[in-house]
């Protein structure tokens, strides 16, 4: 994962949480219809990355796009190959909405299919970290409709898991977001992907587990030296994952090891780019920047 996209995926990032924007928040461990106490809040990425899962993007209202011309007749692995060409481009969202229609197509064309639906709900995390308001509640909530139907239908995999736990902790993040899931339900399903794939999306993970234990407040479990273990758990699996390196470079900041911290910080903006990720990588060296510029003021 050059980042994740939180994630991330690359030989560097296969997250494109790839989890990718990565947050992390702490939030009422409560199910059901939540009122959020604010002074329990928190960031959680991921991003994912999942991504995993970067703030530096501009927020952006779609307005409709007009689906992408397909034959009525297209099987559902042709709908998924030309869903993955859209993803390419999605720094233009516009072509990422583009790229998920079509994965609704073949969605509803063939429902168990196990492939379109993770894709489903890692497309709508990419598309509602980059967006705002009615459209993001939107994306978020399909992309956990989608989600679950993934381990539904493979729960063994990790790719279902971890792009569920990536749209559980943005609708979390997102103020004006209730009702969908827990703090612990992120857990959970991270855990799970943990336990079925280690490595999976460079560490991302773990990553996503760090962020809960960086960012959530004292009295709800937050521990920086526990997010530093975690943290450092998933670069033995992510040496590439821009994303997992900018928040161990905040944990050790936390801790008090600001060289280390720095150290990272410098890995990231000396990263190869990885062509599949630039738009994760563009997002996680310019976080890097900023945190270089505090460090060094």
């Amino acid at each position: 994962m050059n980042s994740i996209s939180i994630l991330s995926p690359t030989k560097s990032n296969r997250s494109s949480f790839a989890i990718t924007k990565s947050k992390a928040a702490a939030f009422p461990e409560a199910v059901g219809p939540h009122r959020f106490d604010m002074r329990r809040r928190s960031v959680i990425i991921i991003a994912i990355a999942l991504i995993a899962i970067a703030s530096t993007a501009c927020r952006w209202r779609s307005n409709a796009v007009a689906a992408p011309t397909a034959n009525t007749n297209e099987a559902a692995p042709s709908l998924i190959a030309r869903a993955d060409q859209f993803y390419r481009q999605r720094d233009d969202l516009k072509q990422l909405e583009q790229g998920i229609v079509l994965l609704r197509q073949a969605a509803t064309e063939d429902p168990d299919n196990y492939d379109a639906n993770w894709r489903l709900a890692k497309f709508n995390f990419y598309l509602a970290s980059h967006t705002e308001g009615d459209y993001q509640e939107r994306a978020f909530g399909e992309g956990v409709k989608a989600g679950k139907a993934a381990v539904a239908l493979q729960p063994n995999k990790p790719d279902g898991h971890f792009w569920l736990g990536a749209n559980y902790g943005g609708a979390l993040e997102a103020e004006t977001i209730t009702g969908l899931a827990s703090i612990g339900d992120v857990r959970s399903e991270m855990e799970t992907v943990l336990k079925q794939n280690e490595g999976y999306q460079d560490g991302s993970a773990h990553m996503v587990l760090g962020l809960l234990d960086l960012k959530s407040p004292k009295i709800v479990g937050g521990d920086p030296q526990k997010a530093v273990s975690e943290f450092e758990k998933g670069l033995q699996f992510g040496k590439g994952n821009a994303f997992l390196r900018l928040h161990l470079a905040e944990a050790y900041q936390a801790v008090g090891r600001n060289s280390d911290a720095q150290q990272q910080l410098n890995a990231i903006l000396t990263m190869t780019p990885d062509p599949d990720y630039l738009p994760e990588l563009k997002e996680a060296q310019t976080q890097a920047r900023q945190l270089l510029e505090k460090t060094n003021r």
